[in-house]
């Protein structure tokens, strides 16, 4: 499989709206994305159908043209971790299952599978984001929220990541919310630590190719 593990240093911090932004990018330059998010909690109930609202994000902005159950193979209504909202539900779902909703269909494209939560919060029956991750052996990039204390969660998930034997393929900072301290620079402090390249998207277009065309390196 040729793609990427979208992961994050904790929930809430942006992964999916990168992973957006990327796919929209990628299908710019004539790729062809397979977006897959395969379990997702918090789903919407409209007429008996539970609605992904991140998969369906993905699925637009991939222009994808499969079905969005190919996107999202397990959804679930309660807005818990995946693992307890699938247990409300008498559920049991296997890293091998995800796995296999990861693998499906992609052979012929890009594959951006985004996670749930951080790279450690359980997604499965029988393990984390992180196990996810292991079985399908793809680079990793790591979405944090650029504030004030987030180094320290970059390097713990970095280290994670590397007790994996996975590459963290790259880091972007996402400045979720406006802060009026002029002089922190997360990725300047950062690159003292990890080798990987840092990217601060923002709006920045030329920002979001350079990761876009790393990415497709790797």
């Amino acid at each position: 499989m040729r793609g990427i593990f979208i992961t994050g240093t904790d929930t809430d911090v942006g992964k999916t709206y990168i992973a957006c932004k990327l796919a929209r990018q990628l299908t710019s330059e004539g790729l062809k994305v397979i977006p897959k998010k395969p379990i997702e909690s918090g789903c919407q109930n409209k007429d008996g159908e539970l609605i992904p609202a991140d998969a369906s994000a993905l699925k637009l902005a991939g222009a994808y043209d499969g079905d969005l159950s190919d996107v999202c193979a397990y959804r679930f209504e309660a807005p818990l971790s995946p693992v307890r909202a699938a247990g409300m539900k008498n559920q049991r779902i296997t890293i091998k299952q995800l796995e296999h909703a990861c693998q499906h269909n992609t052979d012929a494209g890009f594959a951006l599978i985004e996670g749930a939560g951080g790279f450690y919060s359980p997604l499965a029956t029988d393990g984390l984001n992180a196990d996810l991750a292991k079985a399908l052996q793809l680079p990793v990039l790591l979405v944090a929220n650029d504030r004030l204390g987030c180094i320290n969660q970059i390097l713990l998930t970095a280290e994670a990541i590397s007790n994996r034997g996975l590459k963290l393929a790259a880091v972007v900072l996402n400045k979720k919310y406006s802060t009026n301290n002029q002089e922190m620079d997360n990725a300047e402090d950062l690159r003292g630590y990890i080798s990987a390249p840092i990217y601060q998207i923002e709006n920045n277009q030329e920002t979001l190719v350079a990761l876009s065309r790393h990415l497709q390196s790797l």
